[in-house]
């Protein structure tokens, strides 16, 4: 037998108001139309469910003892359907997990967190390190934001610009350019690139071809402690960003000088996918990051 499950509306009504006219009333319904259903009732459940006694009806002994699940179910029911749902923060029960460089860990990740517990102390934050090659994570829901400079390009993701960050150049206190550096002086001098894929060229390479000029990589890594680790130990240039980067180059020592060319600066999108859209939780989530960003990059909370 398919169960109709409207029929529990109109039971709990009926149990409610104790008449098929007062049922009717509150579901905006005709007495017709609610006296047909209070029949299919009888049926299916073999029971009178509402019997008459004078000029009014009273519930069955099974209506009586079923009262209270029905108004819950119904309750539950339009709680689940509801297209506007209040997120309790102080009962929220979550893991979330944000994929990102670690550059965007080291800076975001103390601020995020502190941010969460202080809303939201049952949620549980998974910060993961960027792959190497591309992954269907998002997709798949193991991710539920990717920071980074990367924008998803099918339709069922979003993306939202969070800001940018412009590029200085790090170095150890004695570098020899620790005075000043210039365009040639920049690319005279050995480079470690940071790069998930291992690639050994960036943009800033087509600027240098443009002025004639080429600079000496001599390694590409994963990470920007990696970098800034051997620029600690050696006269290597490590190109960061500036606000992002700062925990790290502090943290090791070094000192940072412009870059001494013109180049955009980074960008830093969040991505995620669309069936997180109408999530409240999520919708916080994204808001927590983008705060946390803000007040890095600005200094302000």
């Amino acid at each position: 037998m398919q169960l109709d499950l409207n029929l529990l509306t109109v039971l709990d009504a009926l149990l409610e108001e104790g008449s098929v006219m007062g049922a009717a009333d509150r579901l905006h319904l005709s007495s017709p139309a609610v006296s047909r259903t209070l029949g299919r009732l009888r049926a299916v459940t073999g029971d009178d469910i509402l019997v008459r006694t004078g000029h009014s009806m009273i519930p069955t002994p099974y209506a009586l003892a079923v009262r209270e699940d029905v108004h819950r179910l119904v309750r539950q029911a339009h709680e689940l359907l509801s297209p506007a749902r209040e997120l309790n923060l102080a009962e929220l029960d979550r893991t979330f997990t944000i994929q990102c460089h670690d550059v965007l860990a080291t800076s975001l990740g103390p601020v995020l967190v502190g941010r969460i517990q202080e809303q939201a102390p049952g949620v549980r934050l998974r910060v993961l390190a960027e792959h190497s090659a591309d992954t269907d994570d998002l997709r798949q829901g193991r991710v539920d934001l990717q920071l980074g400079g990367d924008r998803p390009s099918l339709p069922e993701f979003r993306s939202e610009t969070l800001g940018h960050d412009p590029l200085v150049v790090a170095m150890r206190p004695a570098h020899p350019c620790a005075d000043g550096l210039d365009l040639h002086s920049y690319a005279a001098q050995p480079h470690v690139l940071v790069s998930r894929r291992g690639r050994l060229t960036a943009p800033i390479d087509d600027v240098l071809a443009a002025e004639g000029l080429r600079r000496r990589v001599i390694a590409a890594v994963a990470t920007l402690a990696m970098a800034l680790r051997i620029a600690g130990r050696s006269d290597v240039l490590v190109t960061s960003t500036e606000n992002l980067g700062r925990p790290l180059i502090e943290a090791f020592g070094l000192i940072t000088r412009p870059l001494p060319v013109k180049s955009p600066p980074v960008t830093i999108n969040c991505n995620w996918h669309q069936r997180y859209d109408s999530d409240p939780a999520h919708a916080w989530l994204r808001d927590q990051v983008r705060a946390s960003l803000s007040e890095i990059v600005t200094g302000e909370p």
